[in-house]
């Protein structure tokens, strides 16, 4: 480790690019109207994405940077769900019959927050509007501590073949600084239930960068993991913007480790998974040998989106629920943030969407990049262009961040092509960073680098 790499590049809020241009850049020119016209266009015969956000938790984990909203009733998690099936009506009446649906992911807030009769309801209505097949991938996001069997049983009912788990650590005293108490056991039991029900996918998320984390507690906490046999983890830094989530006051800053020590977590858990067989994915997933994603790896098709690392490769993503986002070859939409904006829209019989940003060639080029850079920590610029009608030039002479990223030995390019080094992959968000054309280093909303 270079302490000189870390101080120079590890501290700067940079976004993860799941998305290029970022969130950030959505703006109210492209709105309903557009989005309606982009999905009356879609090919009938493409396969696309579904995304369902369920903004809601039975309590708060001050550590979180979702958009959801606390309830102990379960009558505003019902109108809701009312809400989303008209907006699923709305948008299966834009688009060509029952287009085929590849992946479906259930996010959140709590998705599993909701009863396994109301799961299925929204499940056959999907089936109504678009073409499921055997091969349909589903995922659901779930809170261990409020799965029920019922629940699990249900999951496995409908076909949902994928369940990611929130862990993020098993220390006692970091899970009450960020206020989420969750046992071994009740993860264990969780992980049980889902692979009893027969879903076959089963992947942990872990946090570090948390208050009062230490690197023994990353370890000891990710070989608890791995004594549960998930078939991923996903490993992601802790993101503290109280200014953007206030209910991350409640979190003691000064117990916060800093940029060398969030580094060496980040080292140490990556270590002890790889170790445990797991393969590193990218920047922050691991997988066991045999998994898709390891395939997707190997063979240069891994691909980067809201989710992560995934092997989706998916042209349209289809988002429904207040504040999901979706993308199309066009550019992306974005609902209303809050749920009752959202439900006011779609009452009037108007698509939920408020902002989001219609791509130009020079996007698409740059988003390449970055997504190539991201997923194999290489990207062959003129490869790239060229399949775009693009000149490379336009994007390497006077690039002064890659010059400089060179220069202090992160990366190497040659002949067009960027490679960055074996030993500073931790920075690779500065490295695509310096393909993106609207970074504002101001803005706040992001993680640190590293």
């Amino acid at each position: 480790m270079q302490p000189s790499i870390l101080d120079k590049y590890g501290e700067a809020r940079l976004p993860r690019y799941t998305s290029y241009p970022t969130a950030p850049r959505f703006s109210s020119a492209v709105g309903g109207d557009a989005y309606g016209n982009w999905l009356g266009n879609l090919p009938a015969s493409d396969p696309v994405s579904l995304y369902l956000h369920i903004p809601f938790c039975r309590s708060m984990c001050w550590y979180c940077g979702c958009h959801t909203t606390i309830t102990r009733k379960d009558r505003p998690i019902l109108d809701y769900l009312g809400v989303v099936g008209e907006e699923i009506s709305l948008v299966g009446a834009r688009v060509p019959n029952r287009l085929p649906v590849a992946e479906v992911h259930f996010g959140g807030g709590t998705p599993t927050i909701i009863s396994p009769t109301e799961f299925h309801a929204l499940m056959a209505l999907m089936r109504r509007h678009f073409a499921f097949s055997d091969l349909t991938g589903i995922a659901v996001e779930i809170d261990p501590r409020g799965l029920t069997a019922e629940m699990a049983d249900a999951l496995g009912v409908a076909g949902v073949s994928r369940a990611s788990l929130g862990v993020q650590s098993f220390d006692p005293v970091v899970q009450k600084a960020i206020n989420r108490i969750q046992s071994e056991k009740q993860t264990a039991e969780a992980a049980d239930r889902l692979r009893a029900a027969g879903v076959g996918g089963i992947n942990f998320d872990l946090i570090y960068g948390l208050p009062h984390q230490t690197v023994q507690s990353c370890v000891d906490t990710a070989n608890a993991a791995i004594a549960m046999l998930p078939d991923r983890l996903a490993v992601f830094g802790y993101a503290h913007i109280p200014t953007f989530k206030k209910h991350q006051r409640m979190i003691d800053e000064n117990a916060l480790p800093d940029a060398a020590a969030r580094n060496d977590q980040a080292k140490a858990i990556a270590e002890t998974l790889v170790a445990a067989g797991y393969r590193q994915i990218g920047l922050d997933h691991f997988a066991l040998p045999g998994d898709d994603l390891v395939e997707a790896r190997e063979a240069g098709r891994l691909r980067r989106n809201f989710q992560g690392y995934t092997t989706d490769n998916c042209d349209t993503l289809i988002g429904f629920g207040a504040s999901a986002i979706g993308r199309m070859k066009n550019g992306y939409v974005q609902n209303e943030v809050a749920s009752g904006p959202y439900a006011q829209q779609i009452a009037g019989g108007r698509l939920a969407t408020v902002k989001g940003y219609r791509l130009t060639e020079e996007d698409r080029v740059r988003a390449e990049i970055i997504e190539r850079l991201m997923c194999d920590f290489s990207a062959d610029i003129p490869a790239i262009c060229k399949a775009h009608g693009f000149e490379p030039s336009r994007l390497l002479d006077g690039n002064d961040k890659l010059t400089e990223l060179e220069a202090d030995g992160v990366l190497d390019v040659a002949d067009g092509m960027v490679r960055v080094s074996q030993d500073h992959r931790f920075v690779i968000r500065a490295v695509a960073a310096a393909f993106d054309a609207y970074l504002d280093q101001s803005n706040r909303t992001h993680s640190k680098a590293a």
